[in-house]
């Protein structure tokens, strides 16, 4: 049998609406002529609106969904996507199948070509898809998350994305759980993609006791290929700074707005980043702790083996995002003049500062 493409399989979805939404949207429930639920989800609540009857296809077809509170919208294909925790088309797409009680077919000569095939879960592939299903910050949870961390230096963040919907376990046996999270493309040295980092966040609100994090167990995670790549921000040149945290490097930025930055995301990761060929100065914007020492005693030892120039930024409190957000920007900014090299001063920091 010839594979359906989205849009055929979409329109059988929507000839069967109601049934559909009885099975993926059961939190929800019919209210005239729609399937009125929480989101895409299946939370309960009643901002989405799943037409049930119409034409087809176009303005109106059965099927076509909209989320009042979001914005958001789509069809009954992206219902079984977003309810199933699945992100491959060809898995939305078996779901669907499964559901019509329809043959799933046998691939066809040329059709490798047309879908995208299952790649391993984690894989750098798998965090290239997740960050291509994601979308820029402005305006979304991630930048009011930021902001709340007082980084209000937003400038070169296009390592990092909104996805509204990310999914999360917190064990191979726990039930899949959708949170709002911000997705970081994870970077070698020459710019290729090979892992994500992502932060679940609280879509409630900002609160001291998370910082802004979904309250989850583990509301950071990274997947892919991490060790010695790094979330970058900020074209590179002959000086960069080195950090564990998003949150600290961009700390950090708010005062040294033009100095090309890249984050580990932890302390071993820290250690082992990569140096590129330029490189004859690095900063190193360590966190006050034993990891933070450690961390900066190997990669000092690693640059100066490579004949690279290291000068170690220390915070006054834990880290560079506790001294922004219970300092201020002025004492950061203090601090970090006493630390860099006279020569970065007038070519990094910002005037305000």
């Amino acid at each position: 049998m010839a594979r359906l493409d989205a849009s055929k399989l979409a329109i059988r979805l929507g000839r069967q609406a109601e049934a559909v939404c009885r099975r993926y949207l059961s939190s929800g429930h019919r209210a005239g002529r729609y399937w009125q639920v929480g989101d895409a989800r299946n939370s309960p609540g009643r901002s989405m609106f799943v037409r049930l009857t119409g034409p087809e296809t176009g303005k109106g077809a059965a099927g076509k969904w909209t989320d009042a509170s979001t914005g958001e919208h789509g069809d009954l294909l992206d219902v079984i996507r977003e309810s199933c925790g699945l992100v491959d088309f060809k898995d939305v797409a078996d779901e669907a199948r499964t559901f019509l009680a329809m043959p799933h077919p046998d691939p066809e000569p040329g059709d490798r070509g047309q879908r995208p095939a299952s790649v391993p879960t984690g894989s750098p592939e798998a965090s290239r898809r997740l960050f291509a299903m994601a979308r820029p910050i402005g305006r979304t949870l991630v930048e009011t998350y930021l902001r709340n961390r007082a980084i209000t230096a937003l400038h070169e963040t296009g390592a990092l994305r909104f996805h509204p919907y990310c999914y999360y376990r917190a064990d191979e046996n726990a039930p899949t759980e959708t949170w709002p999270a911000m997705i970081a493309a994870v970077t070698d040295p020459a710019g290729t993609m090979t892992g994500a980092h992502r932060t679940w966040l609280d879509p409630d609100g900002f609160s001291e006791a998370r910082l802004g994090r979904a309250p989850i167990e583990t509301p950071r995670r990274a997947m892919g290929d991490l060790l010695g790549s790094a979330v970058r921000f900020g074209m590179g040149c002959e000086v960069t700074m080195a950090g564990e945290g998003i949150e600290t490097v961009l700390s950090v930025r708010s005062v040294l707005p033009t100095m090309p930055a890249q984050a580990a995301l932890s302390a071993a990761h820290l250690s082992a980043i990569l140096f590129p060929l330029t490189l004859r100065r690095l900063y190193v914007a360590r966190d006050n702790d034993p990891a933070g020492d450690r961390a900066m005693a190997t990669l000092i030892e690693r640059a100066n083996g490579a004949g690279i120039e290291t000068v170690v930024l220390t915070p006054r409190l834990g880290d560079f995002n506790e001294d922004l957000r219970l300092l201020g920007h002025d004492a950061l900014a203090a601090r970090l003049r006493d630390q860099i090299g006279s020569q970065d001063i007038a070519r990094f920091m910002s005037l305000a500062a």
